[in-house]
């Protein structure tokens, strides 16, 4: 097999890498979600970049921090995409291209009361149990977002045997790709694990801790997001938590959390407090369901009113 790796320009030195997706994301809104065997008009659809560890390299860079992305894409993925990644100031070098795989792709499609599906192809990020490691040298904290979850194990096992610090974030994989003996393994590795309140909620299923709180016996942080809601953590210390910053009218909510655990990481990388870290990953998840489509141009967007000549 041949891979091919990005170049980049970008200093050795990289506060935060992020490893796991990077995804073309087509998103369309309907006015409601159909029923089964049903057909809906589509009012807007875009094309997006996405990703788990792509959005919060993005956003991390946008913070001010030296961020890096390993992900394995396709030969399909755009040269707009690749100058998006670059101009945010993002350190590819982890970023690999597998000749004859696809980009992971996602179909997202939401509705006017922000109720949400979503389907993903794996592509290129399906099956990388035994591809290449990425550099880690220079860096300073990993975060573990969605992936193989062989490939995770084996990255996370690697940084901590060079003294790296270890975040896991398995997010909605949690439900399907991860079994109780890996995620246990993940998390023996790991100072912090994210997730929102179902994801943790399964963790602590898999793992029999009995509640989220109690994943602390299993990793030294645990931070949950709540939406709406706003944030908490969970640590040896007790819990602290975090209102929500309040949006009218949500653009979206594809994005806020990977937002959330950027601002958390400028603020955290920063020497903040807890509570700081967390009143900042709000208010950048907040800035993202805000203002998303002004925030990720996408590169091609289709609206009804243009296809009836409006």
């Amino acid at each position: 097999m041949s891979l091919s790796r990005s170049s980049s320009r970008t200093s050795a030195r990289v506060d935060l890498l992020c490893v796991g997706h990077t995804n073309l994301d087509h998103e369309v809104t309907v006015q409601e979600l159909p029923k089964s065997d049903r057909t809906v008009p589509v009012q807007h659809h875009a094309l997006y970049l996405g990703g788990t560890a792509s959005n919060i390299a993005r956003w991390s860079a946008r913070s001010g921090l030296h961020s890096g992305l390993s992900s394995f894409i396709g030969e399909d993925f755009p040269a707009e995409f690749w100058e998006l990644l670059r101009s945010d100031g993002v350190d590819v070098r982890g970023v690999v291209v597998r000749p004859g795989q696809l980009t992971p792709t996602c179909w997202i499609a939401r509705d006017q009361r922000n109720r949400q599906v979503t389907f993903i192809d794996q592509g290129a990020m399906g099956n990388t149990a035994d591809l290449p490691l990425p550099p880690l040298q220079g860096v300073k904290w990993v975060h573990l977002a969605t992936g193989d979850p062989r490939f995770q194990l084996r990255v996370a096992r690697a940084a901590v045997a060079l003294g790296i610090h270890v975040s896991s974030d398995p997010a909605q994989e949690i439900h399907y790709r991860w079994s109780a003996k890996d995620l246990a393994e993940l998390l023996s590795l790991s100072e912090i694990l994210f997730g929102n309140h179902h994801e943790l909620d399964r963790a602590a299923r898999l793992l029999e801790t009995g509640s989220v709180p109690a994943l602390v016996e299993r990793v030294p942080l645990v931070v949950e997001t709540l939406g709406a809601q706003g944030a908490q953590a969970h640590s040896r210390r007790g819990t602290e938590t975090c209102p929500p910053v309040r949006v009218r009218n949500p653009q979206a909510v594809t994005g806020a959390g990977d937002a959330f655990r950027a601002g958390f990481y400028s603020a955290w990388l920063g020497g903040r407090a807890l509570p700081q870290c967390l009143a900042e990953g709000c208010a950048a998840g907040a800035t993202v369901a805000r203002h998303r489509r002004s925030l990720f141009l996408p590169i091609d967007s289709r609206s009804k009113q243009r296809e009836h000549g409006g």
